[in-house]
């Protein structure tokens, strides 16, 4: 079993998927940890957990957990459940039936980002101008940084926490030896943060239509303009070998074999989708890509290839989130509208 784009059954018709109308916006979307659920964040204040499996009987809507939006969902390192975050500053550990325990509150905060590390079991969620990590049991605050906190990613070894704000970045140590923090500048307001999955380089996407990149072991960056809106959405393939980025019509990956993308126009394949990319995702252990569009089309991609199919056509309602199963065989989707989406990619 695997995905072939070559294959003519892959352009001819749509995959098979589950979609149910929720009535409230998505924000995030996760799959478990071992596969077998998966999570909407809505803006109701409800968490909506669905069986992977697209035939597998789903309940019905569920019951607020916070009060209000439900902003941030992240698989739970520590189980086969979720963690959540809100506008009402909480967090809550979701077990997969839904019940709700409340393990965290910034009181008068919302907490918009989370990341989760499945190896150390530490939770980072940010709340206004400073980011904490929760662990063992145990709560740290990194900050205040100059202003919000707008994205936030742990290194591969889970042992530094960036953290993306105006002005740049800023890298914490949270491993048992405490480091004064490494500060990474570039003006501008940094909407967007990724740490490559071989743990040398971050990337940032920017309120100023462009993505910008830094050498860890250097402490030298590197600057990727020509986007005509901001930066939203980065995902490393799990190589490190590409940057997939939002905000093109059409898929558009940085490499970072060699000497890196620097003089180098970004590789572009696949079909010019209706309207700009607004969310991208890369194959959890393949060279795929998965993308949704403003316009609400999904795509998925093959840079092997430079094939692209459709797994969903465009509707007029943003694509606002994309998450793969461990497995690399479903994909998640949830849009502006409230439409929850799960993709069984096996044929």
């Amino acid at each position: 079993m695997k995905i072939d784009l070559s294959n003519p059954a892959w352009r001819q018709t749509l995959p098979p998927a589950r979609s149910i109308a929720a009535d409230a916006p998505v924000a995030a979307t996760a799959f478990s940890r071992d596969g077998t659920s998966v999570a909407f964040a809505l803006g109701d204040g409800s968490v909506r957990i669905l069986p992977a499996d697209i035939a597998a009987p789903a309940a019905g809507a569920a019951d607020p957990v916070h009060g209000g939006a439900v902003l941030a969902v992240v698989a739970d390192p520590a189980g086969d459940g979720f963690v959540s975050g809100g506008d009402d500053g909480r967090l809550l550990r979701l077990a997969a039936d839904g019940t709700a325990t409340e393990f965290f509150h910034q009181k008068g905060k919302w907490i918009d980002h989370l990341a989760a590390h499945k190896a150390t079991g530490a939770i980072a969620a940010s709340a206004g101008k400073s980011a904490f990590v929760v662990k063992d049991g145990e709560v740290r605050e990194f900050g205040p940084h100059q202003s919000t906190v707008a994205d936030l990613d742990f290194s591969k070894d889970g042992g530094r926490l960036a953290c993306a704000h105006y002005g740049g970045v800023t890298v914490w140590s949270i491993g048992q030896v405490t480091l004064p923090p490494r500060r990474f500048a570039w003006r501008g307001s940094h909407v967007a943060l990724r740490w490559s999955t071989d743990g040398k380089f971050i990337a940032t996407g920017t309120q100023e239509n462009d993505i910008h990149v830094w050498r860890m072991a250097q402490a030298t960056d590197m600057r990727m303009q020509g986007y005509p809106a901001k930066v939203k959405s980065l995902s490393w393939t799990a190589d490190a070998r590409f940057l997939y980025t939002s905000s093109q019509p059409v898929f558009t990956a940085w490499s970072f074999s060699g000497k890196g993308p620097e003089g180098k126009p970004p590789l572009q394949f696949g079909e010019e989708g209706a309207g700009l990319l607004s969310v991208v995702a890369a194959h959890p252990t393949a060279e795929f890509v998965a993308s949704g569009y403003d316009s609400g089309e999904l795509q998925l991609g093959d840079i092997k290839t430079k094939r692209s199919v459709a797994l969903k056509m465009a509707d007029g309602s943003a694509i606002t989130c994309l998450a793969w199963s461990p497995d690399g065989f479903r994909l998640a989707a949830g849009n502006e509208r409230g439409d929850l989406l799960v993709v069984d990619l096996r044929r």
